[in-house]
């Protein structure tokens, strides 16, 4: 799986071969992950595999960006709803704290930095289709509040991102660098209350 960048091609176990490489490169990176694993865990031969993903790169970056998507698409659920905003700030502090605090984050993100010299694009399309289509559609929501003035912000942008960095607070750094193998369901809950109340006074309408 060493072709040059080639279009996907999909197919009756396309689904399939995508669960079997999340767990091969979860449990081994970019890396480690074999094709002659990946294609044992999907349960296809290596020609199937070949003949969806000719390159390896295209098949860790697909399923990385379905991973990031399933946390943009919390997102989405913000700008639907016409619930407090503070009630839809602590719904999304929950989600994505727990997501910064899974294995499947912490991997996925290692794996990203690990190969970003080598293959800049596959760090790219991930953030694209991951942390920047969160972004985009908590700063859609962002806007929205502010135009109805529940939020004073001028910049939607930044502030999404200050949102996303406030609940990265200590769990993602401590556990990228192994610091702790995880955190109690009490210490995320505390995470996600601070990260909304430190956000909401900075921009919650006085």
């Amino acid at each position: 799986m060493n072709a040059p960048r080639s279009a996907i091609r999909r197919g009756r176990k396309f689904e399939q071969v995508l669960e079997g490489a999340r767990d091969v490169f979860l449990a081994a990176g970019f890396e480690g992950a074999g094709v002659d694993e990946i294609a044992r865990q999907s349960g296809v031969s290596k020609a199937t595999l070949y003949s969806y993903f000719p390159d390896k790169r295209l098949l860790f970056m697909e399923v990385a960006k379905r991973e990031c998507r399933r946390l943009a698409d919390d997102a989405e659920h913000l700008v639907a709803c016409d619930a407090p905003v503070r009630d839809m700030l602590r719904f999304a502090a929950d989600r994505m704290v727990a997501f910064f605090n899974s294995e499947l984050a912490i991997n996925v993100f290692r794996v990203c930095a690990a190969e970003a010299d080598r293959f800049p694009d596959l760090a790219r399309e991930f953030y694209r289709s991951g942390p920047a289509l969160g972004r985009e559609r908590l700063a859609e929501y962002f806007r929205m509040e502010a135009a109805r003035g529940s939020l004073v912000i001028e910049d939607a942008e930044l502030a999404a991102d200050q949102f996303a960095e406030l609940c990265k607070t200590r769990v993602f750094t401590d556990r990228m660098f192994g610091m702790r193998d995880r955190f109690s369901d009490d210490e995320i809950d505390r995470f996600a209350h601070e990260a909304v109340e430190t956000f909401w006074a900075r921009y919650g309408a006085r």
